[in-house]
């Protein structure tokens, strides 16, 4: 008998994404094959480097790489603080693909129409910089990303922090949410300047929206990391370790709801 298709759904959550790399790991190392992979804001550059064929080793390698100058260059734009149109000079520097037509793992990029408030999904084809520039367009933050129809884009957590009907719609069996939002806020210090400021202020905003689809998926993971705000790139390593824990506890439920009896890939 087949098994079921299982199909994950990587939330926003700025600097907080890093955590995804951790849980997909821990998702990989215990031999959940994912078929389906569709990411919002953080979620979907995580996404994309992992469905882009990466060995999770090489997305933690790269995770490190990611700082303000390379995803922004520091270029302001009338229509927010910052551009990230730098992103793209990343994705194909260090992404194997830069199609979303060939991507090994089926992928889908969240986005949000700024004329008409629309949500805008980028899978089947398309370029990949451009799915993911638009889909982690913070409003605020960064500037809108136009596509190649023109359309002004943002940030698709702004409709779906949580992209799990997106998964649902890309034919997965067993929907994995991995939600970086609900876990709220338990800050040690408050952000310092105006971006962490925006990042903060959104997050709250899009946390009960992300709860919601919470009752769609099969599976929901949850990184302790309330501790960490959404600015804090230096945090890094620890949100990859805490994204793995949470993963690791996850496994053997989402192999046994595929009726899957995994195999462990042998480790390097």
């Amino acid at each position: 008998m087949a098994r079921k298709t299982i199909g994950v759904a990587l939330s926003g959550g700025g600097a907080r994404g890093f955590a995804h790399i951790g849980v997909l790991k821990a998702l990989t190392e215990g031999g959940v094959p994912i078929d389906f992979i569709a990411g919002t804001s953080a979620g979907s550059f995580v996404g994309a480097a992992y469905a882009s064929g990466m060995p999770v080793s090489e997305v933690e390698r790269i995770a490190h790489l990611v700082g303000w100058f390379n995803m922004t260059g520091l270029s302001y734009s009338p229509r927010a603080l910052l551009s990230n149109a730098a992103m793209a000079n990343f994705i194909h520097q260090h992404f194997p693909v830069s199609r979303i037509e060939d991507m090994p793992i089926a992928f889908a990029a969240v986005a949000c129409d700024l004329s008409n408030g629309d949500e805008v999904v980028f899978k089947g084809s398309g370029d990949l910089a451009t799915a993911v520039r638009a889909s982690c367009a913070v409003p605020g933050v960064f500037s809108p990303v136009a596509d190649e129809q023109g359309r002004l884009l943002i940030d698709g957590g702004v409709l779906a922090p949580v992209p799990v009907e997106t998964i649902r719609a890309m034919g997965a069996d067993v929907i994995v949410a991995v939600d970086l939002l609900a876990c709220g806020n338990n800050f040690r210090s408050i952000p310092r300047t105006m971006i962490g400021m925006l990042f903060q202020s959104a997050m709250i905003l899009l946390r009960a929206s992300s709860r919601s689809q919470h009752y769609v998926a099969d599976h929901v993971i949850i990184p302790e990391i309330a501790h960490i705000r959404q600015d804090e790139l230096g945090k890094r390593g620890e949100l990859i370790e805490l994204g793995y824990a949470a993963g690791v506890e996850a496994v053997s439920r989402i192999n046994e709801s595929a009726d899957f009896a995994p195999f462990i890939p042998p480790q390097k």
